[in-house]
């Protein structure tokens, strides 16, 4: 395993080596918080097509983000319209 310290910006931002971006074919990544440690996978989103996105935080608000509690009435609402 390739370690590497990285430092964050002030707006929580990480930048991944280029090394390490090149190793994969995709410039999206998952990221999972599990207890102390947070894990990066790639993403191809071009397979992801039964996900269905209900928020972008650039295209649906201006890069910010939303409470959680909006995003559980977002789902709901959803569900509902679905069944």
């Amino acid at each position: 395993m390739t370690s590497k310290i990285v430092k964050s910006t002030p707006r929580g931002q990480i930048t991944l080596p280029k090394q390490w971006r090149s190793h994969f074919s995709t410039n999206n990544f998952i990221v999972e918080m599990h207890q102390d440690r947070l894990v990066i996978h790639p993403f191809d989103l071009a397979q992801a097509t039964a996900e269905e996105i209900i928020f972008d935080a650039d295209r649906d608000n201006h890069g910010k983000g939303i409470p959680a509690r909006e995003m559980i009435r977002l789902i709901k609402k959803i569900n509902h319209e679905q069944n």
